[in-house]
């Protein structure tokens, strides 16, 4: 009696299950008896429905994160600069390339129930969701419009199993989800975004199964070599508005070690032929691209 009551106070505080995924239920704010009244279990499976589904939630932020942030990212301006035509055929031509990248050079197996933070409109999620080992797909932001409305557009123009995708607004300085819960957390250019960035990674590290990773790619990290036009245009970023930090690898590093969560730094180069060598030789002097990888340990 006492573990069942310890699953409902569970599932009641955060919209998920603890159970198999077969047995897996939507759980609205009202009470357990009403509850199985009125719902039956079902399979995640992509007959169940056609559409990806939406979570509201309320009261979800940390107290690192404010809400003018949230204004200021919903804001028709910014959505309107950041979600141009240039955005979308990246996102459908270039973005997708960083999955045969972590699945075959990183030898990343995704799998099961899959946690991305910081998702945005979601294109991470969106390839994830095809995977056929992914059998759950839970995409969070701060931002409740990008999730209900450029999400979804993602969602379509990638072709998404959105049967497997649940959206749902999610601070990731807080990851309102039991412990232990997911097989892998992903992001793409999320962590140099944080507050704290220290309290992020211990929340992924928290949510993790044993034996879980985590992937994060797409970070801006600081080279070696300083070069001016590198200067000049963060300057002209600032001016713009957009002051997030940059870190070098050793930061990063730091920050993943003060989680206790040791990561490894995967070069990460995408291009093809001559320029292909060329990236290997510059990565980590005049540019830095990276996929860094940490894994939760196994008990015992």
């Amino acid at each position: 009696m006492h573990a069942g009551g310890d699953a409902r106070r569970q599932v009641k505080q955060t919209g998920f299950s603890a159970r198999p995924l077969r047995h897996r239920i939507n759980l609205p704010s009202f009470g357990w008896k009403q509850l199985l009244r009125q719902t039956q279990p079902f399979t995640l499976s992509p007959t169940v429905s056609n559409e990806s589904r939406y979570i509201e939630k309320e009261a979800y932020l940390s107290r690192y994160t404010h809400a003018r942030a949230i204004a200021q990212r919903e804001s028709d301006e910014r959505l309107k600069s950041e979600f141009t035509a240039e955005w979308l055929r990246s996102v459908k031509e270039d973005m997708p390339r960083f999955i045969p990248f972590l699945t075959g050079k990183c030898g990343m197996e995704f799998r099961g129930r899959i946690l991305e933070i910081g998702a945005g409109a979601a294109w991470l999620g969106a390839e994830l969701s095809k995977l056929p080992n992914v059998v759950e797909m839970v995409v969070t932001d701060y931002s409740p419009r990008l999730l209900k409305e450029q999400a979804p557009k993602v969602f379509r123009a990638l072709q998404a199993n959105t049967a497997k995708i649940t959206r749902m607004p999610v601070d990731f300085h807080k990851l309102d989800f039991p412990t232990s819960y997911f097989d892998a957390v992903v992001c793409s250019s999320v962590l140099h975004q944080a507050t704290n960035m220290v309290q992020l990674l211990r929340e992924v590290k928290r949510v993790l199964k044993p034996g879980g990773k985590f992937v994060a790619i797409r970070e801006p990290v600081w080279p070696l070599v300083k070069l001016k036009s590198r200067s000049k245009a963060r300057a002209k970023l600032a001016e713009a508005g957009v002051v997030d930090p940059f870190y070098t690898l050793a930061d990063y590093r730091e920050f993943f070690l003060q989680a206790g969560f040791p990561m490894e730094a995967r070069e990460v180069n995408l291009a093809k032929g001559f320029r292909y060598y060329v990236n290997r030789l510059v990565n980590g002097l005049t540019h830095a691209r990276y996929a860094f990888v940490a894994t939760k340990r196994t008990r015992g």
